[in-house]
């Protein structure tokens, strides 16, 4: 498969530089890194980006992540690898990324995620969701090969 044009951020000047401060602020909000990856991965498999969704599992690996983790994201909610923390941001990149699909993210599901995380965290991880979401519509788009730069 070839792209359909250039990524965006080859063609709009400023827009790696602009998303590069938005990840500054994100990771400096205190939620660990590897479960904003988590996110990353757990939205991108649900928007059907395969280069959001390659990236993320390969920095996952490259960070330590154990194979059993990566192959049952997809399936979280019955996999015995996840913290109820790591449970509780799963639920809610699931309930951001398929916002249209009930209007809203349901009460339970913020408020599971707020006993696991300070309001600073919240930020970041949901800063993630939303993020990842936008670099998915992108990708998805334009048809961004797997292995390519985004830049």
């Amino acid at each position: 498969m070839s792209a359909r044009m250039q990524s965006p951020a080859a063609v709009l000047p400023g827009l790696t530089k602009a998303i590069g401060g938005i990840y500054q602020a994100m990771h400096a909000g205190g939620a660990p890194a590897e479960l904003l990856e988590l996110v990353h991965l757990r939205a991108s498999q649900i928007n059907g980006c395969t280069y959001c969704a390659h990236a993320g599992a390969s920095n996952l690996r490259k960070a330590g992540e154990s194979d059993e983790r990566l192959w049952t994201i997809a399936a979280w909610r019955d996999a015995p690898y996840f913290t109820d923390a790591e449970r509780a941001a799963l639920a809610l990149t699931e309930a951001v990324t398929r916002i249209a699909d009930k209007g809203t993210v349901p009460d339970d599901v913020w408020d599971d995620a707020a006993d696991h995380f300070d309001e600073k965290s919240l930020a970041a991880i949901i800063t993630m969701i939303a993020t990842t979401n936008f670099f998915n519509r992108l990708n998805v788009t334009v048809r961004q090969p797997v292995g390519t730069s985004w830049s």
